[in-house]
Parts: C-alpha cells; structure tokens; sequence
C-alpha cells in the first residue's frame, strides 16, 4: 500500500481526501489534526506523500515543512490552501513543495497530483538509469562516441594546426561554435585572439561596421574611429557564424580578406593589414544561394577550404545519454541542486526516442526545464516538457472520429467482457471494438503515410492499453501487474494517448 499522510486541522478536509484518495490506485490515507501528531507519524509511518495544510494552529506550514524535511528530505510534500494569492503559491514552490492545491479541492487533481507525487518518491526510492555526478570542470566539452562524432574529431585534428579556412556545416543549434574552438584550442593560434560573431544577429547596415570598423564621421553617429572586429583579432582567429546570411557588400570585402588579408574601415581610405585565419559556419544551402544569385561563389570556394560537417542529434542517438549526463552535472551545480541523482529509466527513454529538432542546443534547454520541474532526487517522465513526453505519439494517423474516453465504457466496476464489447461497439469501433489490422495497413499505405511502422505500434499499444484498463476498471496498479511494466509506465501512455480517467469511473483498490 502507498501511505498517504494527510496534515490538518479542518475535519471537513480531511473527509474529503480520505474519501476520494481511500481505494484510489494503492492509497491507504492516514490524517493527523496538528503538526505535532503529524511529525510523529512520519517519523513511525514513513508515508510515501503528505498533503500539508498551510495554515495550522500550531506551526505555520511552512515552518513545519521544514521539520519534515529534516526528518525526510526525499518525501514529496504537497500543500493545501484557501488563500490562492500569487505570493502563497510563490513561496511553498520555494520551500521545495511538490505542488500545492487550493481549496475548495477538485477529487481528480487531488488525486492526479498525488499519483504523480507518489510516482517521484517511487523513483527516488527505485535504481537511476542514467545517474548524475558532481560536476568536476565547469568549461564546454564535445561529448559523443558515435562513428560520425568521431569523424568530426578526427576533422578537427587533421585540420586546426593548418593556417586554411574552414567551413563547418550543421543544423541550427549543432555545437558549430564548439567545433570552431576546439579547432582553435589546437592550433598554434590558441594564445592568439579569438572572435566569434553571429552575422545574422547584426542588420546588414551594421555588420560591415562591426567586421571591418569606421572611421570618424563614416555615417551618422559615426564621431570617432572604431577598430572592427577583423583588425582586433589580428594574429589570432575570427568565427563568422551563420556566414549565408550576409550582405553581398560585405560579402565582397570578407573575400578581399580571405586574397589579401587587407581591408578598408567604412568611410575610409586607408588599406588595413592584418592576419587571421577565418572559421565560418552555416546552417543554410550555399549551393542553392550561389544558384540564385544570394550568395557569390568565390567567396564560397574560398570559405570551403576545409569542411566540417557535424551530423544532427537524431542520426546519433547514443549520444544523447552522455550528453545528458554532462548537462545535468552543469545544471545541477549552477542551479545549486545537490540531491540530485540521475533520470529514470522511463525519462531517459523518451528522452533517447526524442528526434531534437534543435539538436544540442535544444537538449541542454530540455535538461534546465526538467530540473526546474523536479521535485526530488530524480527525473521522471512527468518532469519533462510536454513535447518530449507526447512525441511517440505523432504522428497519429487521421480520423473522422474522436475517440471517447475509457471511463465512458466503466460506469460500473461490475460490468462484464460482454457488456464492455457492446459499449466499444456502441461509443466507438476504432478504440476498442474489432479491428482489421491488414485493412488498416492498406488504407496507410493508399494514404501515401512515411510512418507506417510507428502508426502500426501505436495503434495496438492504443487498443493494449484502453483494453487492459478497461478489464481491470481503471485499476492502473492491476493494469501495470498485467503488462508486467510500472504504473509509471501505464500514467504516462494513458496521458500519451489520451485515455481519460475522470473522476466520475468507479475503480476497484
């Protein structure tokens, strides 16, 4: 059984949550009227979650929350309150709350949130799949083991103690910037100035300033010389970020340097000599831009001295554990989390499936949401983003028909196979009634569908699921015993799919 402690003075509440938690899920509901019994009973029950009032005769809430973390700092609490001011919400999720509810409570996010606490203590309590360190250098590393990370290394060797251009290809958010220092770190520029800049940030009006510099009254504001960024890195090495994305003038002048070494300031006649090497990056087709007329082809023979071409997260997805890894030792000291542990095996799963649309960049955001959203020692499903969680599940192929809810069909823990037949024949074939698995794999194919394995998995893990919860009137630890998988498991496909579990069926304990 999952004990569930329930702290407060209001009897009326207290009936309430023992009546809509009692025979939920595993829930055995156990109450204390003030802080003083409620501290002994964590210390003799060891409840799994506790529902703490804010406001007690005896303790602040707040205060005694803090008593029961000295006594168990792993034991999610939730708090409960009438006052719904921002401030009340602000400080309990500051105290290290799970969550809080506000009176009057609603039956099924009391018991959606206290599922979802007891699943983190679950976790916490259960081995990590991927498990967290402390970080030992705060710098940027390239992480990665896979056959085309390697390349990429190997590129770099080959080529960052060579005075040539270097071109480095990639999707949006590949770690470009990475490579371009690491092919600097091993030069023999490395004590030498090193310049990054982003040209699609700056309007074209200002770039060929901020590359090349101006002299005084160059253009309006112009009121004394500035030294660009070319003349400032004299000797050392500039990054030109997103290089597609300039003007043809500045185009122009960036190949005068690439001949020549040579430039003049904007509004100057005065030929500047300098020595840089020039590393490029771009996440756009210079091919098709040359073709059109938008980008010149010798300055594209010229940047491409070299290339590098750094392969998108989702072709690499044994990459994706490491680095998980590295950013979460980062996140967890730079967000001061030291009970941190490591991710669950469901969590790291969805995270692996994930394709990374923004490939590093968007990964490392993932990792800082998800902490944020951890209350415990360890991630879980529920702590990720909707859109990492929801991903298995699209695309979804199309239909004419919603698909009704599983509490729908369970009106009545009594209610039998035949019974249940009729109600999916009734409600809606597609869910839960027959279904033709070769008609539907001929109608996806005619429908031209790219996806068919994943839309074929998902409609008979659809049909498991709903099915099984529906034999076993909602009882998702029964369902999870059936499947032989965790009800964390069974919670996150029922929010996958979309089954709703309202507070209206009636389930068995």
């Amino acid at each position: 059984m999952t004990k569930i402690l329930v702290i407060d003075d209001d009897r009326s509440t207290r009936h309430l949550i023992t009546k809509g938690l009692s025979g939920y899920s595993d829930f055995e509901v156990l109450t204390a009227i003030d802080g003083t019994s409620g501290l002994r009973m964590v210390i003799d029950e060891q409840p799994t979650v506790a529902l703490l009032d804010i406001y007690l005769p005896e303790f602040n809430g707040l205060e005694l929350f803090r008593k029961i973390r000295a006594i168990d700092n792993r034991l999610p609490v939730i708090f409960i309150t009438g006052d719904t001011t921002s401030e009340t919400a602000i400080e309990a999720m500051r105290a290290g709350a799970f969550d809080y509810l506000s009176k009057p409570l609603n039956v099924e996010q009391l018991r959606n949130l206290t599922s979802c606490a007891a699943e983190a203590r679950r976790l916490m309590d259960q081995p990590v799949a991927l498990p967290i360190g402390d970080s030992t250098s705060m710098g940027e590393q390239f992480i990665g083991s896979s056959e085309s990370m390697l390349e990429v290394f190997k590129s770099i060797g080959r080529v960052s103690a060579q005075n040539v251009t270097v071109l480095i290809r990639g999707e949006s958010g590949a770690s470009k910037e990475l490579v371009a220092r690491a092919l600097v770190n091993h030069s023999d520029r490395r004590d030498m100035p090193f310049v990054a800049v982003n040209c699609a940030a700056i309007p074209d009006q200002l770039l060929e300033s901020e590359l090349f510099g101006h002299d005084k009254g160059a253009f309006t504001g112009a009121e004394k010389r500035r030294i660009g960024r070319f003349e400032q890195c004299d000797k050392g090495t500039i990054f030109l970020d997103e290089v597609g994305d300039m003007s043809s003038v500045t185009q122009g002048k960036v190949l005068r340097v690439l001949q020549e070494q040579r430039f003049e300031r904007v509004g100057g006649n005065e030929v500047v000599t300098t020595d840089v090497r020039v590393i490029a990056a771009t996440n756009r087709p210079l091919e098709e831009m040359v073709k059109t007329g938008r980008f010149r082809e010798d300055l594209l023979y010229r940047l491409n001295g070299f290339t590098i071409q750094i392969p998108p997260l989702r072709e690499r997805s044994g990459d994706v554990p490491p680095l998980l890894e590295y950013f979460l030792r980062r996140a967890k000291s730079e967000m001061k989390r030291p009970e941190l542990t490591g991710i669950s095996p469901d969590a790291l799963r969805l995270l692996v499936n994930y394709e990374w649309p923004g490939n590093v960049r968007q990964l490392q955001s993932v990792v800082r949401q998800s902490l944020l959203h951890t209350i415990g020692t360890v991630i879980g499903p529920m702590n990720l983003p909707d859109f990492v969680r929801n991903h298995t599940c699209e695309p979804r192929p199309a239909s004419t028909q919603s698909e009704p809810p599983v509490s729908s069909l369970l009106s009545s823990p009594s209610t039998s196979r035949d019974n249940l037949d009729v109600a999916y024949s009734d409600a809606d074939a597609s869910l839960l009634g027959s279904f033709d698995l070769d008609e539907f794999i001929a109608h996806r194919i005619a429908g031209g569908s790219l996806e068919l394995y994943q839309e074929v998995l998902e409609q008979v893990e659809r049909r498991l699921f709903a099915k099984v919860l529906a034999e076993t009137n909602g009882n998702q630890s029964k369902t999870a015993e059936i499947l032989g998988i965790t009800r964390g498991k069974v919670r996150d496909r029922i929010a996958a799919f979309g089954i709703s579990m309202d507070r209206t069926i009636s389930v068995s304990g």
